[in-house]
């Protein structure tokens, strides 16, 4: 099985559409953590730490329910992208098209007020976890590897061995940062929006993959993203 597709440094479209997935990745988290209840819909790392601590009593209440369903629910979602990349071997915009319209349904039944109970607020973690693993199996983004990324980043500096693509990582951990500080505002002075915060920078990065890549001169295969 290959690892999910991080290019750097080759084609700028296939960078502008990492940075806007790492938005999206970024506002996903937010909203999970801020709206839903202290746990991530990203990064397992963290809800992994989360749940070492709820099993000594430690943290809010059922949050031991809500890393277990995010734990399987992103699970899910990257046997789902590993299956359509690996055994269908779709097209990358199809996959990112059903991010998309995971992510549009949550924001949809949270703005229209649907979301009212705590079983209700699992299932929207669900379908956000879900989201997030097709989106870490089919292109790698700084939340499922934020500490990689980060000390790959800051090490390549300390030993000015940096790389061409190195602009390109830094903007995406700057974008995870973004998406995240405009989901929290969107909190605070919009709430009903929070959730569409996430889908929005997706839906650029999947108008920017769905554009055909044109062949490089002198070859014989068109250039994949």
């Amino acid at each position: 099985m290959s690892t999910p597709t991080l290019l750097t440094g080759r084609d700028p479209r296939s960078e502008w559409a990492l940075l806007l997935l790492s938005a999206a990745s970024g506002a996903a988290d937010a909203f999970v953590f801020i709206c839903v209840g202290q746990v991530f819909a990203g990064v397992m790392t963290g809800n992994l730490v989360l749940l070492g601590a709820s099993a000594t009593g430690v943290g809010e209440h059922g949050v031991a329910l809500r890393v277990i369903t995010a734990l399987v629910s992103y699970g899910f979602g990257v046997m789902c992208g590993a299956w359509m990349s690996e055994r269908l071997r779709w097209p990358l915009p199809v996959m990112l098209l059903i991010e998309v319209a995971l992510l549009a349904a949550a924001a949809v039944l949270w703005a229209l007020d649907l979301i009212t109970s705590d079983g209700e607020r699992l299932e929207l973690l669900a379908l956000i976890a879900v989201a997030m693993g097709i989106q870490g199996r089919i292109r790698a983004t700084p939340t499922n590897y934020f500490t990689g990324t980060l000390t790959s980043l800051v090490s390549r500096v300390t030993l000015r061995s940096r790389n061409q693509g190195d602009g390109w990582v830094a903007g995406r951990l700057i974008a995870v940062v973004a998406g995240a500080a405009v989901t929290a505002l969107a909190v605070r002075f919009w709430l009903s929006a929070a959730a569409t915060v996430a889908v929005a920078p997706a839906v650029g990065a999947l108008l920017i993959e769905s554009v055909p890549r044109r062949r490089s001169r002198g070859s014989t295969a068109p250039t994949t993203g």
